[in-house]
């Protein structure tokens, strides 16, 4: 098969993000076979390999769009930290990438960068928007309480002296979020943590 052709084919999955064990079934070829011809195609400039097994269709992905593939099957989104920055709510730009998930904490190497993730309950997945093809996001009040809850989760604090808010912030959504809390005495935790914080901010 000619390298334009599988790439027209790689084309035609129709997803950003891939296995190469998706493109092997995809050209009918082995799994080492697929291997190489991946590599081929990522030294034309044309995919971009993400991690063992696990290649972008476009070398310059924006890395929120990788989050889901790494935790997979479990869903994720990006948020904490990274997207906070994202929401200009702060102003230091994160050097690892964090995302929330139902799946186990971890730290992943990847070629776009190292991912954090972090494990939240299934009642408090969510706040997030996006597509398959954007990535998804934690809109600004569910990235501010993502990362007090997982800070105070783990028994820490988040620090935020450069806190800005949008225009629009909804902080009854941090009430909202904070009232799934399972635990009592963390959802007073991280209650009284979120009043803090906002009490801060001009």
């Amino acid at each position: 098969m000619k390298m334009a052709d599988a790439y027209a084919e790689l084309r035609r999955l129709g997803q950003p993000v891939f296995t190469t064990r998706e493109a092997a079934a995809l050209w009918r070829s082995e799994q080492t076979s697929a291997s190489r011809r991946l590599g081929s195609l990522e030294k034309a400039g044309l995919v971009r390999r993400v991690q063992r097994g696990l290649w972008a269709l476009d070398p310059e992905i924006d890395p929120r769009v990788v989050g889901p593939y790494l935790t997979a099957p479990l869903p994720s989104y990006i948020s904490l930290f990274s997207a906070l920055s994202r929401h200009g709510m702060i102003e230091q730009i994160p050097r690892q990438i964090s995302i929330v998930s139902t799946a186990r904490p971890r730290r992943i190497l990847t070629s776009l960068g190292v991912y954090l993730v972090h494990q939240i309950s299934p009642p408090l997945f969510g706040g997030y928007e996006g597509t398959e093809r954007s990535g998804f996001l934690a809109g600004p009040e569910k990235s501010l309480f993502d990362l007090v809850y997982v800070r105070a989760a783990a028994g820490s604090r988040a620090h935020l002296p450069e806190l800005s808010l949008p225009l629009g912030f909804d902080r009854s959504e941090l009430a909202h979020w904070s009232g799934r809390i399972g635990n009592r005495r963390l959802r007073t935790l991280v209650s009284r943590r979120l009043r803090e914080l906002l009490s801060r901010v001009l």
